[in-house]
């Protein structure tokens, strides 16, 4: 038997502590495992999430890293559709159990036996990570590797909802937030073919929306420019995590109208039923997509020429990376380039 070679990363030791160099040997390569070496890692704010312990199901010394792009190095001896030297990426999930219902689905997303990628695991921030070759998704040619990485979370997170619902050309949408979240969500509208209303708090976005797809921009505050919308849109993505005002974006949809949270909001929803019922519109949320699903994210990608706005880093230097993203400071996206020496 092989020795299994140690790999080099970046660990947190304790709860919103700084990451150091550190160093762990991986498990045993699965039968239906891959191995990638990590070229680039996104950062996302589920990374600080589970850094400041904010789920409760973290587990250190914590390498984080959820948004990966590099190459197969190594393969299990049942793993399928890769060879060597892919190029592949992988996001939040590493694997699921490939046997319940909601996998037999293609739902694989939804499966009760998930295991994240840095949940009980050592994700990207590292030299080498491991998952289910289901999961690693091969990158089309057309994307850049090295600002593909937040495609695996944020992009999948926000093109989702259109393959779930049905989203149509002709759909007048709004998107809440232009953030990390929100202007990937904007680009895929847009080539979409929709009609997009971008809703933001900060003016000093409004000419960014417009360059990444928005027709217009409205303050997510004003009560007078959403009264002004009363039963105009279809579909209304949510990528914030903050409390606003829920029933005046329900006001804004057209009766059958979908009001769709996929940014964490942590307070309840202060919604009234008859604000439902009157046009029998729809809360609903969703996490992140199936594999499949990220494959035809990807297509989408290289054929509309769609790619995240990133800042790049050296993965030396992920705590200047991770502050700037606690500050608010990124345009929209961080993404670690290795520079393991």
């Amino acid at each position: 038997m092989s020795q299994i070679e140690p790999v080099r990363a970046y660990a947190a030791t304790e709860k919103s502590g700084s990451l150091q160099p550190f160093e762990f040997t991986p498990e045993a390569l699965a039968p239906e495992h891959v191995e990638i070496a990590v070229d680039y890692c996104g950062i996302c704010h589920s990374d600080l999430s589970v850094l400041d312990e904010e789920w409760g199901a973290s587990r250190f010394p914590l390498v984080p890293g959820h948004e990966i792009v590099g190459r197969v190095v190594a393969l299990g001896a049942q793993a399928k559709r890769l060879q060597v030297g892919d190029v592949v990426g992988v996001g939040w999930f590493a694997s699921s159990c490939m046997a319940c219902g909601e996998c037999l689905d293609g739902d694989q997303h939804l499966c009760g036996q998930t295991q994240g990628t840095i949940m009980g695991r050592h994700g990207g921030f590292a030299q080498r990570v491991q998952c289910h070759w289901a999961w690693a998704v091969p990158l089309p040619a057309d994307v850049s590797p090295a600002a593909a990485g937040p495609l695996f979370c944020g992009g999948i997170t926000v093109f989702n909802p259109l393959v779930q619902f049905g989203i149509r050309p002709t759909d007048r949408v709004g998107v809440v937030g232009v953030g990390g979240l929100g202007h990937m969500a904007l680009q895929f509208l847009a080539k979409w073919g929709c009609e997009v209303t971008a809703f933001s708090s900060s003016e000093a976005k409004a000419d960014e929306a417009r360059r990444l797809g928005a027709h217009r921009v409205v303050s997510s505050r004003d009560k007078g420019d959403l009264k002004a919308l009363a039963r105009s849109l279809d579909f209304i993505l949510v990528t914030v995590n903050v409390d606003l005002d829920w029933s005046a974006y329900l006001a804004a949809l057209k009766p059958h109208g979908r009001l769709h949270f996929v940014g964490a909001v942590l307070e309840p929803l202060n919604v009234r039923a008859f604000n439902l019922i009157g046009g029998q519109k729809s809360i609903s949320g969703s996490p992140v997509g199936a594999p499949a699903t990220m494959a035809k994210m990807l297509e989408f990608c290289a054929r509309h020429r769609i790619a995240p706005w990133v800042e790049e880093f050296g993965m030396s230097e992920v705590n200047d990376a991770l502050d700037h993203l606690r500050a608010g400071k990124a345009r929209y996206r961080i993404v670690l380039k290795n520079d393991f020496s």
